[in-house]
């Protein structure tokens, strides 16, 4: 039974950390407890940490530390090598790995990376101790500066250097290869490789191949004179700006690093404006060169504009940095979120995953880990890409989760507010934003606006709304987002991060209504525990529903249970267990409940009942043994928001659970309102079952 999975490579800047990253995302959505280990890693300095186990661990949420999670470093491997005592290496890598295994399901093993002193042992070292852990292999090749034949060749030998000492292969991967060469290599090794080995290509993405202004700065030793806050910046070309403005000023590319000497004060203020300007693409920062800084009255003059790029100072001459700033081989950290979701997106990409997990996992996991089941979310959106508008572009955090959802290539995406002011905060968060994949709309400006004007006025001038209203009400954000979701324009809407909930789901009530089985409009949350996934309503909408309403609220959420992959055992919550308990709160649980059974006896459902009863097995035996609900409910239902809102945050709060929601229920088509105080990752997951929810329609 495969436990474990060996990341190698036969050379340097074979760019692994994709693969690591992107199998990582996917173990963790099939398997409950995913462990990370990599037997050699760079020499680092006292009280440091290596970068790619700070990556994956700080970015994947592992339970392990980092002196668990590697064997030796690389200077320490060699001077042992040098004494004959390899098998003291062996050793402790397999002490330290069957230490994770116990501990984990399933363990991603990952190789060496080929830098520096001992490149030369690092093929066979990584055949050794993938032999000697006795775990199969996956061996990822660079198609950079290869032929074909030479690709394919490399590849061939280091498979060869695994199979001849008897270790499995159970996929093979040629990375960075040119868009346009994908499928040639792909049939290339097919024909190469022995039958049963996964092949797959992956092209090389120019945003992960090119350095982040952080990147340079620790690589060049600079000094950060202004834009701290956006040293994430992705650099695109780069270029020197030693000729008059006017005519470097046509040299500028998309994300462009400038480096100039620091005295050209022209050239800073005129990529500057450049970079404000909607004529011109934007810069990813500036590198002032010959250890030259500005006058203090350009230092001023910089310091007071609205949006400031990186800029950066070192002391060294032109022709030397941007020599220096071309062999960068880039990175990725564990605070580039953009980086690592591109990473995890071009892997699910161009890699056939439902073939690769048959190969690597051989058992079923219990539970559901709240990555497993935010994984799970993330691949049912993609399998029927939808529409989603975002009416709250004035919003920071709406722009930041929107420039990760790209990055995860999962929805499309519409965004309302000022096409100009948004590219300038976009700018101004330093964050990378395709443009061309992603619909700015100005509510007036939109082609939609007068039929969307007199739809709006059809539809509601029996309730004494004039044409002059409707102009006004279509001028608003969310008004105007729901009317695309109305006409099928979008798919979903998600909003309320800077907005009410009544401002929020009102229009949606007025015109997209409810459901024809539906009479009241109700909310779930997903709570995410360490071991389940809960799935908590009535939390965030209605007050204190009546009967009737809470056996609707009880059969909707069962369905959206049902719906997400979670099979529905309905708690009707009360302060009291079975019959014993009496006055009208519990009777209208009781009655809600006998509603809940007559209209769907398919339902297993159990109520009135405790909390505790209902998710603790002893609990829920001693006071009701003859249930099939008790003690392992999955969908709890409370009696009134009060109670619900109140136990979903404390919950949250005590357990570390993970709250997904509010998900509205009961609407015609999906409206999703988000807390004020709502986090970037909240906006992801709240788009991500919205589009899931569109394609049930």
């Amino acid at each position: 039974m495969n436990k474990a999975i060996y990341i190698a490579t036969s050379e340097q800047n074979s760019g692994k950390s994709i693969i690591t990253l992107g199998l990582m995302s996917m173990l963790i959505g099939k398997t409950a407890k995913v462990g990370y280990f990599r037997p050699i890693i760079e020499d680092i300095e006292e009280g440091g940490f290596d970068n790619h186990i700070e990556t994956v661990i700080g970015h994947f949420g592992l339970d392990i530390d980092f002196a668990d999670a590697y064997a030796i470093t690389k200077s320490k491997l060699i001077k042992k090598k040098n004494k004959g005592k390899i098998g003291e290496v062996l050793d402790l890598i397999i002490e330290k790995y069957k230490k994770l295994e116990q501990r984990f399901d399933f363990i991603l093993v990952e190789g060496t990376s080929f830098t520096g002193e001992g490149t030369v042992i690092e093929l066979d070292m990584n055949v050794l101790i993938a032999k000697n852990l006795g775990i199969p292999t996956m061996i990822v090749g660079s198609g950079v500066g290869k032929t074909l034949e030479e690709l394919i060749d490399s590849l061939y030998l280091a498979y060869d250097s695994f199979k001849v000492k008897d270790v499995e292969v159970l996929a093979v991967i040629a990375n960075k290869v040119q868009p346009e060469n994908i499928e040639l290599v792909t049939n290339g090794l097919t024909k190469n490789l022995p039958k049963g080995i996964l092949v797959n290509a992956i092209p090389l993405i120019y945003n992960l191949n090119n350095p982040t202004v952080q990147e340079i700065v620790k690589e060049l030793g600079a000094k950060v004179l202004f834009g701290e806050a956006h040293l994430n910046n992705q650099t695109g070309n780069f270029s020197v700006g030693a000729m008059q403005l006017r005519n470097y000023l046509l040299h500028l590319k998309d994300n462009s690093l400038v480096i100039t000497p620091g005295d050209r004060a022209d050239i800073i203020l005129g990529a500057l404006q450049a970079n404000e300007s909607a004529n011109y693409p934007s810069i990813s920062g500036i590198v002032l060169t010959g250890n030259i800084l500005p006058e203090i009255s350009i230092l001023k003059l910089i310091e007071g504009l609205s949006t400031i790029v990186p800029i950066i100072a070192v002391e060294e001459g032109t022709y030397y940095i941007t020599n220096k700033i071309g062999s960068i081989k880039s990175k990725i950290y564990a605070n580039n979120k953009q980086k690592i979701e591109l990473s995890i997106s071009t892997f699910e990409k161009f890699v056939e995953l439902d073939l690769l997990s048959e190969k690597l996992i051989t058992f079923e996991p219990e539970g559901m880990t709240p990555k497993m089941f935010q994984y799970n979310l993330v691949q049912r959106a993609k399998q029927h890409r939808k529409h989603i508008v975002l009416p709250e572009g004035n919003d920071d955090r709406i722009l930041m989760a929107a420039s990760r959802l790209l990055e995860m290539d999962v929805v499309d995406i519409s965004i309302i507010g000022n096409k100009k002011q948004i590219e300038s905060k976009v700018a101004e968060l330093g964050l990378y934003f395709d443009f061309d994949k992603v619909e700015i709309i100005n509510p007036i400006e939109s082609k939609h606006y007068d039929d969307y004007v007199n739809t709006y006025y059809e539809l509601r001038k029996a309730k004494n709304v004039t044409i002059g209203m409707a102009k006004d009400l279509m001028e608003d954000v969310s008004y105007f987002g729901t009317m695309m979701v109305y006409k099928g324009h979008a798919d979903g809407m998600v909003s309320g991060a800077a907005h009410t909930t009544q401002h929020t789901i009102l229009p949606a009530l007025q015109f997209i209504k409810t459901k024809p089985n539906s009479s009241v409009v109700s909310s779930v949350f997903f709570m995410c525990l360490e071991d389940r996934v809960s799935v908590f309503g009535d939390c965030a909408i209605n007050p204190n529903p009546t009967a009737e309403q809470l056996a609707e609220i009880a059969i909707s959420s069962a369905d959206s249970s049902l719906a997400f992959g979670i099979e529905p055992k309905i708690a009707m919550l009360s302060y009291s267990s079975g019959a014993s308990g009496k006055g009208d709160e519990v009777d209208k649980v009781r009655t809600a409940t006998e509603i809940v059974r007559l209209k769907r006896p398919d339902l297993k459902i159990e109520g009135p009942i405790q909390y505790d009863a209902a998710v603790d097995m002893a609990v829920g035996q001693s006071k009701l043994p003859n249930s099939e609900v008790a003690g392992q409910a999955s969908v709890l239902i409370f009696p009134d928001l009060n109670t619900g809102n109140n136990t979903y945050k404390a919950v949250q709060r005590e357990t570390g659970a993970l709250a997904i929601g509010p998900m509205l229920q009961g609407l015609n088509k999906p409206v999703n309102d988000l807390s004020r105080g709502c986090t970037v990752d909240d906006i992801i997951n709240t788009v991500v079952i919205t589009a899931i929810q569109a394609q049930g329609l």
